[in-house]
């Protein structure tokens, strides 16, 4: 038996308001590079769910640039920390080196795929220019008085490199080594959030919070002509060139992304973003890349929200919208059979996405979603039910891919969710919810014990304690459920449970990393050996022939356990930066989805079951 990585659904980039974040594509304008959590993800365009992580940052990752070359990337960190690694697989660490004592925000390559700049929020300097290879420093950037947000390195010899700055500022540089040249502070008014080279070398772009598109002179660094006064409403985020050096793109928090033509000085296309005169804070762009090296001219934007908007000129709305999730996915639920199945995600921020399991392709659900955490998920009758942190049970059709109206509250915080009978029962810290035709019908106080997770098939539902101990009721079909058990073999607080689909077994997992699998027939240990993980126990899930199990903890690990060989088992290790929240079977039986906190879904091929 054995569990191998299928594919990864990767993680959406990271996004914060009011900071520009920086895309990157190879010279084929293949793959797109960006940070997400504590990852690094590369990215497939042509096919989204194809894609690498890079996972050797143990800090917030913050930007990440393919070399000119396309072989290695280099990659910045919240901790100053910057590392270069091989593109190709998203493995193998060619040199980490400790730049400044702060954030990194941008990362340029020279043409030679030799040298690189890193620049950001630090408290001695504010960047630095070192060898890829060695670390060995080729230069000094200096001038500014506050934090770089942006940097660009010229292509063409003579080298020159460009970095801007929270002091309003626009810093040219001569190389090699790189040292100070000039500095332009009278043009900006704001701070100063995009700069580039033009692919030829021959001019320079700066934009910035005040709106402005100002262009230089490549080579010497002087200010030439300003472009599109009083276009954007907003300010401008990010900034990239066509490869004809004649063209360029915009993306600001006005909702739009221009394209413009630098000789005519004039925009030709933009894109909006959400209804014309209406505020959408998630649709403000954030970043935007013009890929190199492509035959369709696509343009890639990155909206608040982290989605990816593919654009192509003379197309109004984009072609496609890459979606997933840019924070800790906390729950994992699945609907649907065969090919028609899909998995349903919901993260930390309270957005809840569908996944199609055959293509991977990941779509936000529409609607009013929850506000906070979402907890746990269960589907029923055409219907994903989700709860949250908001105290609110929401409701999707899985169909329309919609919330719908209604999302009742909620007795207390919820612990978990489970259906069965046409009933949904939530577990909170108050007592038991019962749900019926998307209605509450009453809650169960549970007055001697605190419910910290639930599972229910056919007329069973158990409810899973803090002080050890599993509770089993009889759900006679009314709104009101009368204990059976009390099921003691626990030694820590449970933490998840599940029944197996035919109800002849039900998995507890504790928070102490052990799985207790009980017979429902008699409430006898069926098995007590299932005890591999180090830290608590998230989420299990049974194939669908009731033979083997899957969990997932908080020490990033996913198990898959045999009924047949207790003492057995196969491991995904370090599944899941941050930890594994989420288990989930394909309906086929021979592969696994799971999520955690490095907010990604990845599918697992499992092979040779017993």
């Amino acid at each position: 038996m054995s569990v191998v990585i299928d594919k990864i659904l990767a993680a959406s980039p990271n996004t914060e308001r009011g900071r520009p974040t920086q895309l990157s594509t190879d010279p084929k304008g293949e793959r797109i590079a960006y940070a997400s959590g504590k990852s690094i993800f590369l990215r497939s365009l042509d096919e989204p769910s194809l894609s690498k992580q890079y996972v050797n940052h143990t800090a917030q990752t913050t930007v990440a640039r393919f070399s000119p070359s396309g072989f290695y990337i280099a990659s910045g960190d919240v901790s100053g920390a910057v590392k270069v690694w091989d593109a190709v697989e998203g493995v193998n660490t060619k040199g980490e080196y400790h730049i400044i004592s702060g954030r990194i925000n941008d990362i340029a390559w020279d043409g030679d795929s030799q040298r690189i700049i890193a620049v950001g929020d630090g408290r001695e300097r504010f960047g630095h220019c070192i060898t890829a290879d060695s670390g060995n420093s080729v230069g000094e950037i200096s001038g500014h008085s506050s934090i770089i947000n942006t940097v660009s390195i010229r292509q063409q010899r003579p080298l020159r490199a460009a970095t801007g700055a929270d002091d309003s500022s626009m810093v040219f540089l001569h190389g090699v080594p790189f040292k100070f040249n000039s500095k332009l502070g009278a043009l900006h008014k704001g701070y100063v959030y995009g700069v580039g080279f033009s692919p030829d070398g021959s001019q320079l772009v700066s934009v910035g919070a005040d709106r402005r598109i100002q262009l230089y002179d490549g080579k010497t660094g002087e200010a030439t002509t300003q472009i599109g006064e009083g276009e954007h409403k907003g300010s401008i985020f990010g900034v990239s060139w066509a490869k004809d050096s004649k063209r360029l793109v915009t993306a600001s928090a006005d909702q739009t992304v221009k394209l413009w033509d630098v000789e005519a000085g004039k925009a030709v296309q933009t894109w909006r973003f959400g209804r014309e005169g209406t505020v959408s804070i998630p649709n403000h762009q954030v970043g935007v890349v013009w890929p190199a090296g492509r035959s369709d001219d696509m343009v890639v934007s990155l909206n608040l929200a982290g989605d990816l908007n593919y654009l192509v000129e003379g197309n109004e709305k984009p072609t496609k919208i890459v979606q997933g999730h840019n924070r800790s996915i906390t729950a994992l639920g699945s609907s649907g059979a065969g090919k028609s199945q899909t998995f349903w995600t919901g993260s930390f921020d309270g957005r809840v996405c569908s996944w199609d399991s055959e293509s991977g392709v990941g779509t936000a659900v529409d609607g009013q979603t929850h506000s906070n955490q979402v907890a746990a998920f269960t589907t029923s009758n055409n219907r994903a039910y989700s709860v949250g942190w908001d105290d609110t049970l929401r409701i999707a059709d899985t169909s329309s891919n919609t919330f719908l109206g209604e999302a009742p509250k909620l007795s207390g915080q919820p612990k978990g969710t489970a259906s069965t009978d046409g009933r949904i029962y939530v577990a909170t810290t108050s007592g038991i919810d019962v749900f019926s035709n998307d209605k509450s019908v009453g809650t169960q106080a549970t007055k001697d014990f605190t419910p910290t997770a639930i599972a229910a098939a056919g007329n069973i539902v158990a409810v899973g304690d803090d002080s050890n101990v599993v509770h089993v009721y009889s759900a006679d079909g009314s709104n009101t459920l009368t204990k059976k058990e009390e099921l003691t073999s626990s030694t820590s607080q449970i933490t998840t449970l599940a029944f197996s689909p035919d109800g002849s077994l039900l998995a507890a997992g504790n928070s102490s990393g052990k799985i207790v699998v009980y017979e429902t027939s008699s409430w006898k240990v069926k098995t007590d050996r299932w005890s591999a993980h180090t830290a608590r126990v998230t989420c299990i899930d049974w194939n669908a022939e009731s033979t083997h199990a899957a969990s997932g903890g908080l020490d990033t690990n996913v198990f898959v356990w045999s009924l047949k060989a207790p003492g057995k088992r196969v491991k995904a290790l370090n599944a899941h930066k941050d930890g594994v929240n989420g288990v989930s079977w394909s309906s086929g039986g021979t592969k696994i989805a799971s999520t955690g906190g490095d907010a990604a879904l990845k599918i697992w091929k499992v092979s040779g079951l017993e």
